[in-house]
Order: structure tokens, then sequence, then C-alpha cells
């Protein structure tokens, strides 16, 4: 890794606009003729003292369900003959919703547990074991929640999961 003092600047200049390590191995290669492995390029970028630049966290929208009619007060609730909830059910179902909660202290047995509600206001336990494996309980026997639910509880409780840092 004998590489002269200009070299060394334009390496920190790639580090400054953001390249990532395997974008400099490839740079190295290009305009300088130097094969390095990833290993040596990190080797390399961690003796310049230099650090790379994190991408910028992506921003996830979310779409938040409407509050349950027994939380609305009589006086705030809309008035229609039907419900708005009811009117709201089959879209929520047909995209898949879940809000899912995680448990302060985890139910025996598992590493993790918490509860879930799904679009159609069913709701469920849930717990990953130490294994690894998920279990779902819905508090209604024979309850089975649709594949956009489903869909649903797993990308929200991976992004709670996340938040945790599992």
């Amino acid at each position: 890794m004998n590489m002269d003092d200009a070299q060394k600047r334009e390496v920190s200049r790639w580090i400054a606009d953001g390249l990532k390590l395997a974008d400099i191995q490839k740079r190295l290669q290009a305009e300088f003729e130097i094969n390095l492995t990833y290993m040596e390029v990190r080797l390399l970028v961690d003796d310049l003292k230099l650090v790379p630049k994190d991408p910028p966290p992506k921003t996830e929208k979310t779409l938040v369900a409407p509050a349950p009619a027994s939380t609305v007060a009589p006086s705030e609730a809309p008035r229609t003959e039907k419900p708005l909830a009811d009117e709201l059910e089959p879209a929520l179902a047909a995209t898949g919703k879940a809000s899912v909660t995680v448990d302060a202290l985890a139910r025996p047995g598992a590493m993790v547990s918490g509860s879930v509600t799904f679009s159609d206001g069913q709701g469920a336990i849930w717990y990953l074991d130490q294994f690894g494996r998920m279990g779902l309980g819905p508090k209604q026997p024979g309850y089975k929640p649709s594949a956009p639910d489903l869909q649903a509880f797993q990308q929200a409780l991976e992004r709670e999961l996340a938040k945790l840092g599992y």
C-alpha cells in the first residue's frame, strides 16, 4: 500500500464525497492501477484517520388507522347513517394494517412478546422464542388474519423490534 500524498488526498476527497469502500476500491484500480482487497481499503481509510459517511436514513411514511369508534365521544361522531368505521373496514382489510405493541416483560418461554390488533379489530398475542420461532395466539378461537394483515404485522413487528435494538 505504497501511495503518494496526492493519491491519499484523492482518497480523502472520495470519502468526503460519500463514496463507499467498495467504490473507492474500484476507483483505486481504475485511476491509479492499485489493486487492494476490500480489507486493505478499510485499513487504508483507517490509517488515514478517515470515517466513511453513513447514507442518509430512509424515512418511512406511516399510515395511521382511524381511532376506534369506542374512543370517539358521541358529540364528535360523524352524523351518517352508516358508522365511519364500517365504511373504512373493507379498505383497511384490503390493504392490511396491524398495530403492534411489545411487552416490557416477555412472556414465560419467550425472548420477546407482545400483542397485535389487525385491521378488522381482532387481536392476538405474539412471541418469539429463543430459536427465533414466531408464535401467534388469536384472542378469538379459530381466527386467522388475512394475508395482507399478516404482511403488515410482520413489517410493523420488524420496525418495533428494530427500535428496541433486536
